[in-house]
């Protein structure tokens, strides 16, 4: 009798948590959807948050990020890249909404340093792309002389 005095609340908090809870550091903004309306919302600020469970919240890193592409030429190959929560709708409606953390977690590709996975691929994608999309700010960009 007294091990479920111990172990019903603690699996109590561990229920609540991973039903009603999610954090963001303040280096991220959290998308929020609500599975039910399809509702979408930005968290902006950091900190843990309380939302229903059926509303799903998804990390992206909103710090600038050098993004690369592979090769093995002296050509200029990387760029600084960072999130514009602006445009958090632009992105949500080009992208679509997911999990991006787990975009692309079971592929393996051995030899190169840069892992193609995640929030960190997608923006490698967009930064490079032929077109500028208005969620992607680059903040160095590589002018020829």
């Amino acid at each position: 009798m007294k091990k479920y005095l111990i172990v019903a609340p603690i699996a109590c908090v561990i229920l609540f948590y991973f039903l009603f809870m999610s954090y963001t550091t303040f280096t991220e903004a959290g998308i929020m959807r609500n599975e039910f309306t399809g509702e979408t919302q930005l968290q902006d600020h950091g900190g843990w948050h309380i939302t229903a469970p059926w509303v799903l919240v998804a990390r992206i890193d909103t710090r600038p990020t050098r993004v690369c592409i592979t090769s093995a030429s002296h050509a200029y190959n990387c760029k600084l890249a960072q999130f514009n929560t602006a445009a958090w709708q632009d992105f949500i409606a080009t992208e679509g909404f997911r999990y991006y953390w787990w975009a692309n977690r079971i592929s393996i590709n051995f030899g190169y340093s840069e892992e193609y996975r995640g929030f960190r691929d997608l923006l490698r994608g967009y930064a490079f792309s032929a077109k500028q999309y208005p969620f992607i700010t680059i903040a160095n960009q590589y002018q020829p002389q």
